[in-house]
């Protein structure tokens, strides 16, 4: 099973530095490029891929649908034009925003051996007392090779733990404690490392940054469908309060004693972005259909959800007045058999309970859609 989610580099050896900046202030440093931003080499605004030394000036480049969310994309190191004794001073914007502490994490990516080069940079990384990840990448093209070498003792776990050794030993030479190094391979996502490391960074941000960086990173494996799905229930309460508490367009509710009055325009941008999130955009599939080989018609013909078609103030009116929402009746029951004659008290929980659970359905349906859609995208390649 794979997806051409190729990495943006080929050099031996990059150095990569992400910033996340907020509305407010302008921090965090978290990881890659083309992949981790879901788009192909060849699209518009992608970072610039190829055999030959490709990125020759520090370069920004932002998410397609999160723009306040970068990542900096440096020369490699141990080419012609960047040797590693001048990289620092060569590089400048990476000299500035080492020194001036915005850049938080920092990754190296190899894609060969463990080299003196790797070793040295990652030195005067550790004298600057910056967080580094080590990550080995092409590592789909070294099982491939050793298994043709080694046709009958060939062991793929053998390979992958002389791999992961060979870095962590070459890090530990010069002074790192406990390093941890990833393997990952830029055709195969949902292989090896890469939903560990984009987990170890997401856990090692302050918690007010875990939530955009979960939002901002595209939809390209189960894992992360999960984890965006955790992220995006854990504000449903913050929205049910919002649109409950600027109540706009009464609805009448089946088989309830009250109306509720919610703000269905906060509810339909709200669902909007959950689709986005996902990678359910047209855009999203479309880029999904051209890296598995799948029409997006037949990606689509897996997203069997209500909100699948498009979501308007109509769909969401309806979801919320639907009968199907049994908890609206309880709620109703449980609020006027205890309080009767507090109507507006009643009337505020009933609509705060509808909204919320609404709010949970939809982002069930658009979860479950979005799984169906990687599935079936996983599905195409062997």
């Amino acid at each position: 099973m794979s997806m051409d989610l190729t990495l943006s580099n080929t050099n031996a050896f990059v150095l990569k530095m992400v910033k996340i900046k907020n509305v407010e202030e302008m921090d965090e440093v978290l990881d890659d490029d083309n992949a981790f931003r879901g788009m192909g080499d060849d699209e518009e605004d992608s970072a610039a891929t190829g055999v030959v030394e490709t990125t020759k000036v520090s370069t920004a480049y932002p998410f397609t649908k999160y723009q306040n969310v970068i990542l900096w994309d440096l020369p490699g190191i141990g080419t012609p034009n960047f040797q590693a004794d001048e990289y620092l001073q060569q590089v400048e914007v990476g000299q500035r925003f080492f020194y001036l502490g915005i850049f938080f994490f920092i990754i190296i990516i190899a894609s060969d051996r463990f080299k003196t080069y790797h070793a040295l940079l990652a030195a005067e990384i550790v004298k600057m007392d910056k967080r580094f990840y080590f990550v080995r990448s092409k590592i789909d093209t070294n099982i491939y090779a050793e298994r043709k070498k080694r046709k009958k003792t060939f062991n793929e776990q053998k390979t992958l733990d002389a791999i992961r050794k060979d870095c962590t030993e070459g890090l530990k030479r010069i002074g790192v404690d406990s390093p941890v190094v990833f393997l990952i391979s830029g055709h195969f996502l949902d292989l090896y490392d890469f939903n560990s490391l984009e987990e170890t960074i997401e856990v090692e941000l302050p918690q007010h940054k875990r939530h955009v960086l979960m939002l901002a990173l595209p939809n390209l494996t189960l894992e992360i469908n999960e984890r965006k799905k955790a992220a995006l229930q854990k504000n449903i309460w913050k929205l049910a309060l919002l649109s409950a508490c600027v109540a706009a367009v009464p609805i009448p509710l089946v088989n309830a004693a009250l109306s509720i009055h919610v703000d269905v325009t906060i509810l339909v941008s709200e669902l909007v972005k959950y689709y986005d999130t996902f990678s359910l955009d047209p855009a999203s599939l479309q880029r999904l259909s051209d890296r598995s080989g799948k029409s997006v018609d037949e990606l689509k013909a897996v997203m069997k959800s209500p909100l699948s078609k498009e979501i308007n103030k109509d769909l969401v009116i309806k979801l919320l007045a639907g009968s199907t929402l049994v908890a609206v009746d309880t709620v109703a029951e449980y609020i006027l058999g205890f309080f009767p004659g507090i109507g507006s008290l009643a009337a505020g929980a009933l609509s705060y309970g509808t909204v919320h659970v609404t709010l949970k359905h939809c982002l069930d349906w658009l979860a479950q859609d979005a799984h169906n859609v990687l599935i079936a995208a996983l599905q195409t390649s062997v």
